[in-house]
């Protein structure tokens, strides 16, 4: 059994005998305080913060994190306060151990959403000191080290949440050792029998390959040694969740999988990183396209090196990796790399740059969380953006983006600066204009066309893929929707006080007050934004404002202001009903349709029945008197069938300037058709113009606008 002792021998290699007496004293105030306690395992509790303790010790730790595994339970678990810790071990590692401390688990009806908001929590933390996570990560792989006594739900369960959250977290941040453990322990608590078949089929071909690695090896070897390079082979194994994962997507058999030999080349200096890539593709021929240059474009995780395939002897596959000792020490280690160098008194660029970029990235969940709109929304932007296949975008200067496989300019854009992707109208993709919604390929240079005022599109979420691009298309949406609405109430509510000869302006800022404190309103925004979504009336709270809610004034609701005029500013609070399909110059009537604002009528609407003499629910609108925005119109056709009339008609419509937004045929009879048209036109004039048009067409006999 791992002794605290043994710990203390590992570190003795690293810490000074100070630091490594902190760490024990962390243990046996860890071990007292869980005194009595047990794991299902039937072990002493204990021995769960020593072996997680033991994992960081691997990583070479400093010994305030080591001193915060040990600790990272007794919060939660032995009611020993926070207080107590910050006077016995000081503030950072008690900041460190409430931040890995499991979460407070908080009842919600959903599970989903309690991990969600236990995420959160422990991205803030991350924010904090980017420490708790690697001890998390390490808690959460000795967790699953030790899964065998939960009952097999459980166990499904726990395993999942690994493999979307936490190896992806350990993958975002270069912990290859620890990722790829998480990885396979989960594959075996949720496919059991898939992974112990997997398992035997792999230790099976090992041992027919085993003649054959030795001798790829020995031939690499021996072309290092013969050009005088320095230079260490290596056999690569794949890991179990790698080989599932590629028999299942590219549809390989398992015999294929294993056909390919992999070879990892450890060496010194970058640059013969790049002559022993020269010399293996001298000794075997390369396969073109299969070479990646991770060490100039190095991965959004800091990992670097040099892949290339090669066709070996008999035509064998063999994978090459090229790196030096501290790209391997990257590779394996990410960002935990920045300590271990650390622990040697010397700060390696490669480490400093991969804290950095961990950095960066946890700063950029932290702007997601404030944007999401709730915890679900959050988690789905954060598994969208761990660690997807890159492509690499350069920018008109020359500096390389990262990006997703299927991003658009509208990812590259926001990717830039959220300003940027907010006013963006176009882009040149290799100096060419394209849409906004085209999928870039690596390599192509892209700039992005702003202006001023333009705002996101709500089809933008149509096509975008990354996280951030994602979040701040929502965020600016939801948010100009609350605008749009908050500025609808307002004037709903002056309209309604006018009929009491009062404006909101001048409207005595104590009765306001009294009126939020009294319907838990927080503000004034809060009660404008109710108003214009239709969840509250206008002309009660208007009533209420100015006279105190008195019962004896006579004046009627109807005796408000002129109508409210509708323009074409993009009021998300309105709307226009598809059910008459209004158009400028028509007489319209708005109704208050609840979580909606005003729905846009026709007057004459029939599906207004009752609610027309309510002046609650319904008030007069006029239109603006110019306004440029195309609107849908329905058109019922009875044409005589004939081959091409469709597409004669469609061309039509089209050279009117107009769009065929719908388009539905129902047979009458052989001879006769109905064709039903949903079209968007700009005004009455324009619908007067195509609809004179296609009564011209031969074999058209009838046109009808329909309103209901």
């Amino acid at each position: 059994m791992f002794t605290i002792d043994d710990l203390a021998d590992r570190l003795d290699g690293y810490l000074p005998q100070e630091e490594i007496r902190q760490v024990k004293r962390a243990f046996y105030y860890a071990e007292q305080a869980h005194d009595g306690q047990r794991r299902r395992s039937g072990e002493p509790y204990v021995t769960h913060p020593l072996a997680v303790a033991n994992i960081l010790a691997n990583m070479h730790m400093d010994y305030q994190s080591l001193m915060a595994a040990m600790l990272h339970d007794v919060i939660e678990d032995t009611g020993v306060p926070k207080t107590a810790l910050a006077r016995e071990f000081g503030e950072e590692v008690t900041e460190l151990v409430d931040g890995v401390s499991k979460l407070t688990q908080i009842t919600f009806e959903d599970k989903a959403v309690a991990q969600a908001e236990n995420f959160q929590k422990m991205v803030l933390a991350m924010s904090r000191d980017i420490r708790v996570i690697i001890v998390k990560l390490a808690d959460r792989l000795h967790n699953m080290r030790t899964l065998g006594a939960l009952r097999p739900d459980k166990k499904r369960r726990i395993a999942r949440e690994t493999l979307e959250i936490y190896a992806r977290i350990a993958s975002r941040l270069g912990i290859n050792t620890i990722r790829v453990e998480l990885e396979d322990l989960s594959f075996q608590a949720i496919y059991p029998m898939r992974s112990e078949r997997i398992q035997r089929a792999v230790t099976k071909a090992r041992g027919h390959r085993r003649s054959m690695m030795r001798e790829i090896q020995g031939t690499l070897q021996q072309c290092l040694d013969q050009e005088g390079m320095t230079g260490t082979v290596i056999g690569r194994q794949k890991h179990l969740l790698s080989i599932y994962t590629k028999m299942r997507d590219q549809h390989k058999s398992f015999n294929e999988l294993m056909d390919v030999f992999g070879f990892r080349i450890i060496t010194d200096q970058v640059d013969t990183c790049y002559r022993i890539l020269g010399a293996v593709h001298n000794l075997y021929k390369p396969v073109p396209g299969r070479f990646k240059d991770y060490i100039a474009i190095p991965k959004a995780n800091g990992y670097q090196s040099l892949h290339t395939t090669l066709f070996g002897m008999n035509g064998i596959p063999i994978e090459v990796q090229i790196r030096t000792r501290e790209m391997e020490a990257m590779a394996n280690n990410g960002i935990a790399a920045h300590w271990l160098y650390k622990a040697g008194q010397t700060d390696r660029p490669i480490a400093v740059g991969s804290h950095a970029r961990a950095r960066e990235w946890i700063k950029g969940l932290l702007e997601m969380q404030r944007r999401a709109g709730n915890p679900l929304e959050f988690i789905e932007h954060v598994k969208n953006d761990l660690f997807p296949d890159d492509i690499y975008i350069f920018t008109p200067k020359g500096d390389i983006t990262e990006l997703p496989r299927g991003a658009t300019a509208v990812d590259f854009a926001y990717s830039v600066h959220t300003d940027i992707g907010n006013s963006c109208i176009a882009c040149r993709i290799d100096r060419y204009l394209a849409p906004l919604s085209t999928v870039l390929q690596s390599g192509q240079t892209v700039e992005i066309i702003t202006a001023p005022g333009a705002r996101p599109n709500s089809a933008w979420l149509s096509f975008v893929v990354t996280a951030k691009a994602r979040s701040a298309v929502r965020h600016h949406l939801k948010h100009q929707k609350r605008r749009d609405s908050v500025a609808l109430g307002q004037r709903l509510l002056n309209k309604a006080l006018q009929g009491f000869n009062a404006k909101l302006d001048t409207l005595d800022s104590a009765r306001i007050d009294h009126y939020l404190s009294a319907n838990q309103l927080a503000s004034l925004d809060d009660l404008l934004d109710s108003i214009g979504l239709g969840n509250r009336m206008a002309y009660p709270v208007a009533r209420t404002l100015a006279h105190g809610g008195a019962a004896n004034d006579d004046t009627s609701f109807d005796s408000a202001n002129a109508p409210i005029v509708i323009g074409s500013d993009a009021n998300t609070a309105i709307s226009f009903a598809r059910c008459c399909y209004p158009l400028p110059g028509d007489p319209i009537i708005g109704h208050v349709s609840t979580g909606k604002g005003i729905v846009v009528h026709r007057h004459d609407c029939k599906n207004l029945g009752d609610l027309r003499s309510d002046p609650e629910k319904c008030f007069p609108l006029v239109w603006a008197d110019t306004i440029e925005q195309d609107f849908p119109v329905a058109l019922r056709l009875e044409i005589e069938t004939q081959r091409g009339l469709i597409a004669q008609l469609a061309s039509l419509i089209n050279d009117g300037d107009a769009n065929v937004e719908r388009i539905g045929i129902e047979e009458r009879d052989a001879k006769l058709s109905i064709v039903n048209l949903v079209i968007s036109v700009q005004s009455r004039v324009q619908l007067a113009r195509i609809i004179k048009r296609i009564r011209h067409l031969p074999h058209v006999s009838k046109v009808v606008r329909l309103t209901n």
